[in-house]
């Protein structure tokens, strides 16, 4: 007999002490999960995309988990403002952070310094839907038929036009970034404190185009608002004839974003398996995606994994264009 087994066998039994040890507190604090109400931070101000995903899956999730689900709005900072309070949280899974991704992947290189890590103080815990942009105009003021004559006519008056986002660095401003940059046109941008506001002053003629993040699109369908392109890689499903900006010759423009949920770095695994198991279910349920419907968005479920590895891709192409547009946060 190798005498080597013995002490092989005994080696590999004590690693699996060893890693049960390890899981157990975890799986105990998922079996006890949750022990309060929860609370999901919302990253951008009332009535905008993350509000209305965070609101969505807040009452069906209370009901799964048996727990209130409170939602709060803790705005500023492209994001950083509530990343920053849900970093500095007890890791249990009763805090989470409602937010684009754009929290984890776009904001480092926007700034300088922050007061938190995103890829260190936060983990994913779910996707929620990807929200497609939608190049929208204010036609009483911007009058043009598609969005070739739009390139154009913005071709034609260079920093005549401006275009409103919900801040600097946000995904509406980086789509209009992008398509300046592709387009070889300018325009002036307009920073606002979340996307509701920004729409409010597209609808008054105060700027005269937007990517949307599909808040106004009931403005589209009564005619105040003229759509004439989105800036996805395919064609929204709620507007098929409207074209993608690749399709005019914008090639490989992609300015989605996907939402989702993040929770405290040191949370436990189980419990951020729990959670995204529960959220998914949501995010499949008729009752959500007829709401994502209203606003242009695609539910994602996805494993926390997938998320992450989303937010990677993301980092990289969207952070090569904040260096090459020179764009600051806030």
């Amino acid at each position: 007999m190798n005498p080597r087994t013995p002490l092989s066998t005994a080696r590999r039994a004590l690693l699996a002490g060893v890693a049960l040890a390890c899981a157990l507190p975890g799986l105990a604090l998922a079996q006890a999960f949750p022990s309060k109400p929860l609370r999901v931070i919302v990253s951008f101000p009332p009535g905008g995309a993350a509000d209305q995903i965070a609101r969505a899956v807040s009452e069906p999730l209370s009901q799964a988990l048996g727990q209130p689900v409170v939602v709060e709005n803790r705005a500023g900072a492209n994001g950083n403002i509530a990343g920053d309070f849900v970093a500095k949280q007890p890791a249990d899974g009763h805090t989470l952070l409602m937010s684009s991704g754009g929290t984890v992947s776009i904001n480092p290189h926007l700034y300088s310094k922050m007061s938190f890590d995103p890829t260190r103080d936060l983990v994913p815990v779910a996707a929620a839907a990807r929200v497609l942009v939608f190049l929208e105009v204010n036609p009483d003021k911007v009058k043009v038929n598609d969005a070739r004559e739009f390139l154009a006519h913005l071709k034609r008056n260079p920093g005549k036009l401006s275009f409103g986002s919900p801040g600097n660095g946000s995904s509406p401003h980086l789509a209009g970034e992008m398509m300046k940059s592709q387009a070889n046109v300018f325009a002036t941008h307009i920073p606002y404190r979340g996307a509701a506001p920004a729409m409010q002053d597209l609808l008054g003629g105060q700027i005269d185009f937007m990517f949307d993040p599909g808040i106004g699109l009931q403005h589209v369908k009564s005619g105040k608002l003229k759509l004439l392109a989105v800036g996805s890689p395919r064609r929204s499903p709620q507007f098929p004839d409207v074209p993608t900006l690749d399709e005019i010759g914008l090639k490989g423009f992609d300015a989605d974003t996907w939402f989702g949920f993040y929770a405290p770095g040191a949370t436990p695994q189980p419990v951020i398996a729990k959670l995204n198991a529960e959220i998914n279910k949501v995010l499949r349920s008729p009752a959500f995606i007829e709401r994502m419907n209203a606003i242009g968005a695609i539910p994602a479920p996805m494993s926390p994994q997938d998320f992450g590895a989303r937010g990677q891709i993301d980092s990289i192409r969207f952070g090569a264009l904040i260096r090459a547009r020179n764009i600051k946060g806030d």
